[in-house]
């Protein structure tokens, strides 16, 4: 498919392949039937950047600027900006005035620097007061006849368009629009208007011979436009197919002489064309085609995109926020069960959330954005419960533990309790908690009971008597705590535990002895003694 060039000549499935690129691209369809350079149109998403000064409020929006934006369709802002006053639309590819009819309270209408052939479609514009076509290809003179009714019309401005070199062109527009105050700058007088409005049999014949020269030299231009966008189309596809097999070994092969950016850049400049929509379209196309170029070079080369990885190669998950959203995840001892909270955003669909609970790991993505956690412990994905909260749209993924926690920590702190040092007992491989001997400290062995081998027994409860709240108790028995002989624990510990002396003690004071009065000491009351 030829890159949006003359699609008006290609074939039924080229057409049927552009139309189908329109509704990804929001491509003008009338572009299509013109047969020229595919720009993009108006979009909802344009005007709102250009309605930051009223809060991006299209509505009510009473100017609009969208000069220099490559627009060659003008579309629903007749029905988006009802109460447009002044709209800009300068410097732009636009071949037609359309749909701004409905524009009630349009007063000012800027198209200049633009592809427009003729006026039209503005019978509708009631309030309008100025109209700008500055440097276009109106050529059609006779089509000015559309802006008599619109009573409110004080300034044209046609400079730079073709009609402008038409003989009697001045008293034409001045005795066909009565109401015009001021065409291209000047003012009109009464008695030009008298003397306009008395030659206009005379000059209309003139105007209308020289715009059927005009057309005729028009069509021309289209037609040789065409051919030379052929031409170069067949000299492409051309230089595709041909093959070193196809040419012969006796046949003298020419020398490709590879032309730098410079002098492509000073070719296509120098190449003398006529002023048309078509040059000006061309043109368009190759400033942007040079400035992507000087972007790639100052860019660099493509980057490809970073893909993310959920796994390693061995299959291992791994922890990824792509998402970069805010989230915790706890766990829940007295209900075993690991908690995730997400703060999604509070005005985000749940539609475009999804959940995936494994027994090892846990998914969220949100919008295409993947938000992975591996869990510490195993749970249970049948029994898991995602919900969000209508206030704070936060998810939270309740998660079921499948093995309850281990008790080591609890029988530990049950050891300490009754007196025995945390640290003096180790697991042993029956899975009982039995007393180990520290190496760090010497401290003597507790006195054990006869017929004992440990201070304290210690078994498990059977599985029958589990509390309902899940947790195993260790059974004590009643018998040895009375026997339990702390006194070697006691006097270690009080050996151990540096002497303080006590407040007020005499221990670091130093001993004084006060000096004797020298012999010329005289008693004086009246001076008040040292502190």
């Amino acid at each position: 498919m030829k890159q949006y060039g003359d699609l008006k000549n290609n074939k039924f499935r080229t057409q049927k392949i552009a139309y189908r690129a329109l509704v990804e691209v929001k491509i003008c369809p009338a572009a299509l039937n013109r047969g020229s350079y595919v720009a993009l149109a108006v979009t909802e998403d344009l005007i709102r950047k250009r309605a930051e000064h009223n809060e991006c409020v299209i509505a009510t929006l009473e100017e609009l600027s969208l000069h220099q934006q490559d627009i060659e369709c003008i579309e629903y802002l007749d029905k988006w900006c009802r109460d447009l006053k002044i709209l800009y639309l300068q410097s732009n590819l636009i071949p037609k005035i359309e749909n701004v009819g409905r524009l009630k309270k349009l007063e000012y209408l800027n198209l200049a620097l633009n592809n427009i052939e003729r006026i039209e479609n503005l019978e509708g514009c009631e309030s309008l007061k100025k109209l700008d076509l500055t440097v276009n290809f109106v050529g059609q003179l006779t089509t000015i006849k559309s802006l008599k009714d619109l009573t409110h019309l004080k300034e044209l401005y046609l400079t730079g368009n073709p009609c402008t070199e038409y003989d009697g062109y001045r008293q034409y527009v001045i005795a066909t629009l009565p109401q015009l105050k001021m065409l291209d700058g000047q003012e009109v007088g009464i008695s030009e208007r008298i003397l306009a409005v008395q030659a206009l049999p005379e000059i209309q014949g003139h105007i209308i011979q020289q715009q059927k020269t005009y057309q005729e030299k028009r069509e021309k231009q289209r037609l040789e436009e065409a051919e030379d966008t052929k031409k170069k189309d067949n000299k492409w596809y051309t230089d595709i197919n041909t093959t070193s097999e196809s040419l012969s070994d006796n046949e003298p092969k020419e020398e490709v002489i590879e032309k730098t950016e410079e002098e492509i850049d000073k070719e296509f400049w120098e190449e003398k064309t006529p002023y048309t929509p078509e040059s000006r379209i061309r043109v368009h196309q190759y400033m942007e085609k040079k400035k992507k170029k000087e972007e790639r070079k100052v860019r660099g080369p493509d980057v490809p995109p970073r893909v993310i990885r959920l796994e390693t190669d061995d299959g291992r998950m791994l922890n990824v926020n792509e998402a970069k959203i805010d989230f915790e995840l706890r766990d829940d001892e007295e209900q075993n069960v690991t908690v995730l909270d997400v703060a999604i955003y509070k005005h985000l669909d749940t539609s475009h959330c999804d959940v995936d609970v494994q027994p090892t790991y846990v998914r969220v993505t949100i919008k295409g954005k993947v938000l992975q956690l591996v869990l510490q412990e195993e749970v249970k994905p049948d029994s898991s419960t995602a919900k969000r909260s209508q206030t704070t749209g936060h998810l939270v993924i309740t998660m079921p533990k499948t093995f309850r926690r281990n008790l080591a920590y609890l029988s530990c702190m049950t050891l300490f309790a009754l007196g025995n040092p945390v640290s003096t007992y180790a697991r042993h491989e029956s899975g009982l908690w039995r007393k180990k001997t520290p190496k760090s400290r010497k401290v003597k062995e507790m006195v054990k009971p006869a017929n004992q081998k440990e201070n304290i027994q210690l078994k498990q409860m059977p599985a029958s008597e589990v509390s309902s709240k899940g947790l195993e108790k260790l059974e004590v028995d009643p018998t040895l705590l009375n026997k339990m002989n702390l006194d070697i624990v006691k006097e270690n510990e009080l050996k151990l535990q540096p002497k303080i002396p006590l407040l007020g003690s005499k221990i670091n004071q130093r001993q004084t002895t006060e000096r004797k009065n020298s012999a010329d000491f005289v008693d004086d009351p009246d001076v008040p003694p040292l502190i």
